[in-house]
């Protein structure tokens, strides 16, 4: 069974290349969510400014017979800095906010536990949205699978970190 779930995680480049790593994710797409609804389909351009509320965002089709989303939740947390505010590595701005966006309530409610259990971790807040997603528009192809294309290419992410979400075998 297929299901959907949006991850912004910083730059959506390392993003996207870390949740293809994962045994059950069968899809992945670079875009935009959650911004001002006035401004549909937004180009990276405008995002960049940080005056369109989006947030770089990968979009994540995962077999659920497969795996999980608390897995895929519990690996995010593994590759991003939960405590950054509008900042992951060297990337800042509203645009590299760290959140996870779901579809439905089920989504909310199998993630809720995963955000506890992180949060208890440490003596300040995370600064990771968990909303509902409002919104998402693809970004454009020269942002797909661009470190796929591009293997030296900038990420704000480590290469270890790839090779690390590659050895983990899904929970289901």
């Amino acid at each position: 069974m297929m299901e959907e779930i949006y991850f912004a995680g910083g730059c959506f480049w390392g993003t996207e290349h870390f949740f293809r790593q994962i045994e059950g994710v069968v899809g992945t797409e670079t875009g935009f969510a959650n911004g001002r609804e006035d401004l549909p389909e937004p180009t990276y351009e405008q995002v960049y400014t940080d005056s369109t509320g989006y947030a770089e965002t990968v979009k994540v089709v995962f077999d659920s017979e497969k795996v999980t989303l608390e897995f895929l939740v519990g690996l995010f947390f593994k590759a991003i800095d939960p405590l950054s505010l509008n900042k992951q590595g060297e990337d800042e701005g509203t645009r590299y906010r760290t959140g996870v966006y779901y579809t439905t309530d089920q989504q909310r409610l199998a993630i809720e536990p995963v955000f506890a259990d992180e949060m208890s971790k440490y003596s300040q807040p995370l600064q990771v949205e968990l909303l509902p997603l409002k919104n998402y528009y693809p970004a454009d192809e020269y942002h797909q699978d661009y470190l796929t294309k591009h293997p030296d290419g900038y990420c704000h992410l480590p290469k270890e970190l790839f090779r690390w979400a590659r050895e983990q075998k899904p929970s289901r």
